[in-house]
């Protein structure tokens, strides 16, 4: 740890905070009890705080309280042993004034103009604002560009009357979420922190030391803010190009998986990316356009980053016309065929949709005329969206249901699928996500 960053000389300003961590008498706030919010909750009661966390859905705080998971990855038993050691769920933010730390992990998602929307952030602080006290700190979890703790929350705290870094605490620590992962888990995965001032990062190190194995003190909030960026960015350019060289791979008539799991043999200098119909959850789609957006108010224009993201939106697309094409191949049209989607989630072992490509495939399907459904082992009904809205549920694959589909289009390469029962019954299968290797007749890579 660096200790030019932590360094403080009011030690007033944090002595309370830091008895109360340490002694695990604090109370501790979720704002926001989603895929980031409710592990984090869990994680910090089952290790001695007082948690209480707050959403504005009813039917999550019901269900919480109720004992039941809405999360697939996350047991119903673990909620109820929560519960039964005083995790509390409402949706009433005054709760929040008994808080000594509040941590925000609402959504940031972009609106139509692929822009940031911080309308999540800015109406929950605006909700917490006649609750908040001296000696608390807030952290923003939430993805989002470089000055947003200090230029949008910072202001809005200290207009209360409060001052950060003297009597109230004010950091930024990107969550790292990666749902189903069995690998990784809250307590695993090292913890960025940046505060805005060096009080402020004294008190948000020593919490979450508390509750993760590392944490990785940086700077500034600034710096922290852009860190997860640069993660998730990396990601999506990577994926942008391997999905490029799919494109071309499959106009050569060369199988891309074979290429990329063959050029992983190279001990250095590569890292394998997979191609896919397009890139999902709420981080990688996004966080690429939230950088891309502050670069302009400098002038700047980021051509690398918009071109892979760019690639990475126009590949459904490019899976429709394949599926088009393997139709009219068999002299059938696009309009009135029934396509089985199969997977829902935006990757393998999870019940996530955020920003799936699955959901953006069948809404050009249907767009074009298909008779669409779905099947997801994770997801037995098509859930509440903000921009689609489907009445299906899940189909289950038997082979009489498999038979009566014209296409089966294989989205999401879930482990529970059984592919041989798929292969032997299937009319047609368009698989993207390169299970099959050997050749089928009825099976065409896209």
């Amino acid at each position: 740890m660096d200790t030019r960053f932590v360094t403080v000389n009011n030690l007033s300003a944090v002595s309370g905070p830091l008895e109360r961590i340490k002694g695990k008498t604090a109370k501790i706030c979720i704002v926001g009890l989603g895929y980031v919010g409710l592990p984090l909750a869990l994680r910090i009661r089952e290790v001695g705080f007082e948690v209480i966390g707050l959403d504005v859905d009813d039917d999550k705080i019901r269900q919480l309280r109720q004992g039941e998971s809405y999360i697939n990855h996350i047991p119903s038993k673990r909620i109820r042993e929560s519960l039964a050691t005083g995790f509390l769920a409402s949706s009433d933010f005054s709760a929040a004034q008994k808080a000594d730390i509040i941590i925000l992990c609402v959504p940031t998602p972009l609106n139509k103009y692929r822009e940031p929307d911080l309308g999540y952030v800015e109406s929950t602080v605006d909700a917490l604002l006649p609750y908040l006290r001296a000696e608390q700190m807030m952290s923003l979890e939430s993805t989002t560009y470089p000055g947003t703790t200090e230029e949008v929350l910072l202001p809005k705290i200290e207009h209360t009357g409060l001052e950060v870094g003297s009597n109230f605490h004010l950091v930024y620590s990107p969550e790292r979420e990666d749902p189903g992962n069995p690998n990784f888990d809250t307590r695993s995965i090292p913890k960025i922190v940046g505060g805005c001032t060096p009080a402020c990062l004294d008190i948000g190190i020593h919490f979450y030391a508390s509750i993760v194995d590392r944490v990785v003190p940086v700077s500034s909030t600034r710096t922290a803010e852009l860190i997860k960026l640069i993660e998730n960015i990396h990601r999506a350019v990577n994926i942008g190009l391997v999905n490029e060289i799919k494109i071309i791979a499959d106009r050569m008539g060369i199988d891309i998986h074979e290429a990329i799991n063959a050029a992983a043999t190279k001990p250095f200098g590569f890292t394998a990316y997979y191609p896919g119909p397009g890139i999902g959850g709420h981080c990688i789609p996004v966080d690429p356009f939230y950088l891309t957006w502050k670069a302009r108010e400098y002038n700047l224009h980021t051509r690398f980053i918009e071109l892979a993201g760019e690639i990475n939106a126009n590949m459904p697309d490019w899976v429709v016309n394949k599926v088009i094409d393997a139709l009219n191949d068999k002299g059938m049209s696009l309009k009135g065929s029934r396509i089985l989607v199969l997977g829902l989630s935006y990757k393998k072992n999870t019940d996530d949709t955020r920003e799936s490509p699955s959901v953006v495939l069948l809404d050009i399907l249907a767009g074009k005329g298909a008779l669409v459904a779905y099947s997801d082992p994770y997801i037995p009904r098509f859930p509440k969206m903000r921009n689609y809205e489907f009445k299906l549920e899940s189909v289950a694959l038997t082979p009489e249901n498999i038979a009566r589909f014209d296409v089966l289009l294989l989205a999401t390469d879930h482990d529970d699928f059984d592919y041989d029962l798929l292969r032997e019954h299937a009319r047609l299968i368009i698989d993207t996500r390169g299970i099959y290797r050997d050749f089928h007749d009825n099976v065409v890579s896209a």
